[in-house]
């Protein structure tokens, strides 16, 4: 039973890593950038967007080449919340001494 009760432990420590992770992960900013920096989107780990900046020779360009460029800024931002995500949750079970076998969700 020693077993069980250590593993109900270890399972609450996780848990409770987890959800100090996910609080780490939504207040972390990253910024996206497309068109060499022309574009700049600033996002945080919840995926909202806490900024936007356009180099003002922008202005004068076709409309649909801004948009792309903004979308694909959004995009690059998405991308690295995705990858922060992914390498802060995955090494946070490496200090656990879960059994043989045991996997992660990701």
């Amino acid at each position: 039973m020693t077993d069980l009760n250590n593993l109900l432990k270890q399972a609450k420590e996780m848990q409770e890593q987890f959800e100090k992770s996910q609080k780490q992960l939504a207040e972390q900013e990253v910024t996206g950038e497309s068109g060499a920096g022309m574009v700049k989107v600033t996002m945080n780990g919840k995926h909202n967007v806490k900024n936007l900046a356009l180099d003002s020779s922008l202005m004068t360009e076709d409309q649909t080449l801004v948009e792309d460029l903004i979308a694909a800024a959004v995009n690059d931002a998405v991308r690295k919340v995705a990858e922060n995500n992914k390498n802060q949750l995955s090494g946070m079970a490496s200090g656990l001494n879960l059994p043989e076998g045991f996997k992660f969700p990701f």
